[in-house]
């Protein structure tokens, strides 16, 4: 990276000014997505300690009655002024008493957008703004941003276009036709919303640019082209005859803002198509980096790449933390990105200088054909990764011989013992950590006392299988593999039950109403209504089985469009026939890294399987997806797994200190908040991911005769 003299020296001044004093920031404070408004996921409240945490017991809880088939809720709430804000499963807006669970407004976005019962995707959160006596809620629902009144629920019909700014449009692009929505909530600066956006896996993308509005108004103040345009830096990592249909680079995870400094930290995910990149020759600028743009003007600062080149899907799956660590005698005010790989990169934040050596690796190179992969990738020095890095054979599940021989059976001609090995064309290579990582989008927790980091993670390992392009040939099949292959495989067996079968649907959807599923969307399968009516009839007939599903048809609407020389045949876990993960336990961990030296300070199974448990084989860990929240009482809360329970833990030995079985898993990030001195524990029990639907948030709290006054 290189920097203007003038850039330079205002860092030096104002990294000299700020290192010896920490920002003030109120750690009781729950009004941000991951808590305090650097997104800490911590809190100072000591009500709740390690002595007394085993008494908690339901406070309160809140159904929100519309959780259906596959919904899951994924929301963190924040809390401000004694509301507690946050989403339903179907991704209407609400504020509760937070000392009661009461209901005080509800907003439904489809009374302003119709289509009761369109797609609009999963909400992680939404984001609180005030000026004076004006308060705002702002939030995503499908492809629409909206902004209500926080005290009444009422929407804001001059913000936008009567209440709403659609996303699709303002992206610098010759088309508005996209799948765009946002999952995780944009951050608050000044008068500015600062967005991402979740896309379109395939080459249909939108570009993934980062976008700050108005809040008071909803037009757009800036824009970062993560898709560098011509004459901008960036742009000759690319290929100039390609990278105008090239999409994604996307920030999905959410942000986080160094208020102090006016700088955004945004963390991007991978360029299209994710698994065969012979369209984007060259290192691809900002794809798979860690941005720290101007929160003003958009400007960027500096940039970190950790994947160049990506055709693992490798995307930064949560903000990153605002740490305040001590090295060589001095503190240093730093950011730390987490990822998918078991890594976490480290930087300080003016600069972008890494804190440790990272350090440019040879890998294995890609004989795919028409690709051309990077010859290194940076692997960090420190911290120590918060997982194993490598599946081996040694690592194959053997805690049955049955077992053992699966496994063994499916990986008879993969490629393993290689973390960077890329896609083959006729292998397939053991993916790990897995699609959804190691660390995934629930995030991080900073312990500001200790200068602790506590991570949950997935060691699980995943198949990538690919396939040539069969378009010559059958174009419904190809145009298949571009929108739906990744989640239901080529031979749309699904992975059930999150991922159901495409096989017969013939006996049970007509050609109208498949039309009306695919224009709409369902549960977490997205909404394709902006690919043409002629692919998605052409589509509608090969799932339904007719002989010409597009067999040597040729799309005339669309005969410039871009499909990948080779798919990826599925997401795929590698399991037993009975859904054992395919190495040996554990499979969900828990890490505590004392992050003034980088080195792990524990690390533990996260979550269990009764009915393994019932064999005989303990601690094993259990998939798991939501974040951390540390305290200063000294205890670390999480929930995650798929085991639907809660839990609590001593933050400095990693002992379990408390569990509760939750009614659904909560596959999401606790909020800890105290109203009229009674300390509160509240996570969203959304289930999914495999696990039963949930509709509730559940509090708890300690009975009141254990509350000091």
């Amino acid at each position: 990276m290189t920097f203007p003299k003038s850039l330079l020296v205002a860092t030096c001044f104002l990294a000299f000014a700020c290192a010896e004093k920490a920002p003030e920031i109120d750690y009781t404070n729950w009004s941000h997505y991951g808590g305090p408004e650097d997104g800490s996921r911590y809190s100072a409240l000591t009500q709740i300690n390690k002595e007394n945490v085993s008494q908690l017991e339901v406070a309160w809880t809140y159904h929100t009655g519309d959780a259906t088939e596959r919904s899951q809720i994924q929301c963190q709430p924040i809390v401000v002024n004694g509301l507690l804000y946050a989403s339903t499963p179907k991704l209407n807006v609400f504020a509760l008493d937070a000392a009661t669970g009461e209901e005080v407004w509800r907003f439904d976005p489809f009374q302003i957008l119709g289509g009761e019962n369109s797609w609009a995707g999963t909400n992680r959160g939404v984001s609180y703004w005030e000026e004076g006596e004006d308060k705002r809620i702002l939030f995503t629902a499908g492809n629409w941003l909206m902004a209500v009144n926080a005290l009444t629920g009422e929407p804001i019909l001059s913000f936008g276009d009567q209440g709403k700014v659609d996303l699709r449009k303002d992206l610098d692009t010759d088309l508005e036709d996209f799948l765009i929505v946002s999952n995780s909530p944009g951050v608050v600066f000044e008068d500015k919303l600062i967005l991402g956006m979740r896309l379109s896996e395939g080459l249909d993308a939108a570009p993934g640019h980062i976008r700050a509005y108005h809040i008071k108004t909803g037009k757009r103040d800036w824009i970062f082209h993560t898709i560098p345009q011509e004459g901008h830096a960036g742009y000759e990592t690319w290929d100039s005859k390609h990278i105008r249909q090239i999409g994604g680079a996307n920030n999905w995870a959410g942000m986080t803002v160094d208020y102090t400094r006016g700088i955004v930290f945004v963390p991007t995910g991978s360029a299209t198509y994710d698994f065969w990149g012979g369209y984007r020759t060259g290192d691809n600028l900002y794809a798979n980096s860690l941005l720290a743009l101007d929160a003003r003007t958009g400007k960027r600062i500096w940039h970190f790449q950790a994947i160049h080149h990506d055709v693992w899907d490798r995307d930064f799956p949560a903000n990153p933390n605002l740490i305040r660590i001590q090295k060589n005698g001095k503190w240093i005010d730093a950011v730390a990105q987490i990822s998918k790989q078991g890594y976490t990169y480290v930087f300080d934040r003016e600069s972008g200088e890494p804190i440790w050596p990272i350090i440019e690796t040879p890998v294995t190179q890609s004989v795919m054909p028409g690709e051309v992969s990077s010859k290194t990738q940076p692997i960090p020095s420190l911290p120590e990764p918060f997982m194993n890095m490598v599946f081996e054979e040694k690592d194959i599940l053997n805690l049955t011989p049955d077992w053992e021989n699966d496994i063994r059976n499916q990986l008879s001609n993969a490629i393993i013992g290689d973390t960077w090995a890329p896609p083959h064309p006729e292998k397939p290579i053991v993916l790990f950590p897995g699609m959804d990582g190691g660390g995934e989008w629930g995030g991080a927790s900073f312990d500001h006392e200790t200068q602790t980091m506590y991570i949950n993670a997935n060691q699980i390992p995943w198949l990538i299988s690919m396939t040539p392009n069969a378009s010559f040939d059958n174009v419904g099949l190809s145009i298949y593999s571009n929108y739906c292959s990744n989640c239901h495989g080529l031979d749309r067996k699904g992975n059930p039950p999150a991922l159901p079968s495409l096989l017969g649907l013939k006996d049970k959807y007509t050609a109208d109403s498949l039309d009306q599923l695919l224009r709409k969307g369902r549960g977490a399968m997205p909404a394709f209504s902006h690919i043409s009516a002629e692919e998605r009839g052409i589509l509608i007939d090969y799932l339904l089985g007719k002989a010409d599903a597009g067999d040597k048809k040729e799309l005339e609407a669309e005969s410039s469009k871009l499909y990948p020389r080779y798919y990826m045949k599925g997401y795929q876990r590698l399991t037993t026939q009975e859904g054992i993960y395919g190495s040996n336990p554990p499979w969900g961990l828990l890490t505590a890294i004392d992050m003034n030296t980088g080195l792990k300070k524990w690390q533990i199974p996260l979550g269990s399987i009764d009915s393994l448990k019932t064999m005989g084989f303990e601690n094993t860990g259990i998939e798991n997806y939501g974040g951390p929240v540390a305290t200063a009482g000294g205890v670390l809360f999480i929930a995650a797994t798929k085991d639907e329970k809660i839990r609590a833990f001593d933050k400095e030995t990693g002992k379990l200190l408390w569990e509760a079985q939750l009614p659904a898993a909560g596959h999401a990030t606790p909020a800890v908040y105290q109203i009229n001195g009674k300390q509160f524990l509240v996570i969203a029990c959304g289930g999914g991911k495999g696990t039963k639907s949930g509709d509730a948030y559940v509090a708890f709290a300690l009975p009141d005769n254990l509350i000091r006054p």
